[in-house]
């Protein structure tokens, strides 16, 4: 018999849009919210490296990632830019619903697009952490780092709160 909380990981696809601005409202503030225009031309730019999980009532969490460039830092309402000689799969947006947290959703999604960037030969990674989540990258073996360059460290600034610029090597 199925777990009650059966999911499964596949690529984001363009008609998931409303489904995942419904994930992002549930959590994020307005302020941290990105229009769904933003996000359509993130798929368009990335879509190898967007992913959904689907549950029994439906998408139920995202990560929106692209290949980057070290120390390269994604502002808040931006669209991506990916870059030719990535070095690094820069992760912009984890989310997961209320109603599957606690179920290693997270942890999975980002597994999920680390490893089809291994096999592009993107083996490290990069991200900005925000709502207190330093924790949660941390333990997926992150590091905070400050960023060298002084539009990095203007894009940053762009998240409310205390975010953080982590990256991962391997």
């Amino acid at each position: 018999m199925p777990h009650a909380y059966a999911s499964r990981i596949r690529p984001m696809r363009p008609d998931d849009l409303e489904a995942v601005l419904d994930v992002q409202a549930a959590c994020y503030p307005p302020a941290m919210q990105e229009a769904g225009a933003v996000i359509q031309a993130r798929l368009r730019a990335a879509s190898a490296s967007c992913a959904v999980v689907e549950d029994d009532a439906g998408v139920c969490a995202y990560l929106f990632a692209y290949p980057g460039r070290l120390g390269n830092v994604t502002a808040l309402g931006a669209e991506f830019a990916p870059s030719p000689g990535a070095d690094v799969l820069y992760l912009h947006d984890l989310a997961v619903a209320p109603r599957a947290l606690g179920r290693g959703i997270g942890r999975a999604l980002v597994a999920y697009l680390l490893d089809a960037a291994r096999s592009r030969g993107l083996g490290a990674s990069a991200l900005v952490s925000v709502q207190d989540s330093a924790g949660f990258w941390e333990a997926l073996g992150y590091r905070r780092v400050e960023p060298d360059c002084a539009q990095a460290r203007a894009a940053l600034a762009s998240y409310p709160g205390g975010a953080h610029y982590m990256v991962r090597a391997g």
